[in-house]
């Protein structure tokens, strides 16, 4: 799958892109992890594509170092991908994120209809595209950082999906509680709950992976993109 070049309100940035076998077909902007476009992200890609989606991961790392391609198996690469994340500019993202968006939905590939999907960082940034981007339906992976800001949770409109860590070391029990109190009762939000899951329980290889919790949260994920990009 080729990586692309996108050009947003502030610059040129690049995107990897996988497309289906049978086009045209929905989109999916997927927000990135904090190591960046990395190998995690592209699997995610290929896996949306071949479930029928065509999905782009943008490079939204661009602006403090362009192309990052980290993983988590040193403590020099988690150490990186922190410096990144303290770095990095939310709302910035959410534009480029946006700029992406309407790069899939004029697509020849595809059909028009776009979500979103993001994990950990990407998941916080899933819930701001909900909240202020036109996505059609958005999916977040233990998001951090989502209980400063539910202040923006009356403007979501369209169907968000959020899978929430019981046990996870970056959003703590009382933010979860926040969150879920929030949340729970607002039309179009459905929150899915992992008890005994830590952060990243759905990132193949990781420390915390577990298949059982994983392959739960992706079938429900493909269920809930079907139902609102078909």
């Amino acid at each position: 799958m080729p990586d692309i070049s996108i050009n947003g309100p502030d610059g040129r940035f690049a995107a990897y892109l996988a497309v289906p076998a049978t086009t045209p077909a929905p989109g999916i902007v997927v927000a990135q992890e904090i190591f960046g476009v990395n190998q995690v992200m592209r699997d995610v890609c290929d896996w949306l594509a071949g479930a029928g989606f065509v999905a782009c991961c943008p490079d939204i790392f661009w602006r403090i170092e362009p192309g990052i391609q980290l993983t988590d198996k040193s403590e020099a690469e988690w150490a990186r991908a922190f410096e990144l994340f303290q770095a990095f500019d939310a709302d910035k993202g959410v534009v480029d994120l946006q700029a992406t968006l309407a790069n899939l939905r004029s697509h020849e590939a595809c059909t028009g209809k776009v979500g979103a999907i993001g994990y950990c960082l990407g998941g916080k940034l899933a819930y701001l595209m909900a909240a202020r981007t036109d996505a059609d339906c958005s999916v977040g992976y233990y998001g951090v950082g989502l209980d400063e800001l539910l202040d923006e949770a009356p403007t979501i409109a369209k169907p968000l999906m959020l899978h929430i860590a019981g046990k996870d070391r970056f959003v703590p029990k009382a933010a979860q509680e926040k969150i879920t109190a929030a949340l729970s009762g607002q039309t179009g939000i459905t929150l899915h709950h992992y008890p005994a899951q830590d952060h990243a329980f759905a990132r193949l290889g990781g420390e915390h992976y577990d298949k059982t919790a994983a392959e739960s949260a992706n079938r429900r994920s493909l269920d809930f993109f079907r139902e609102n990009l078909l």
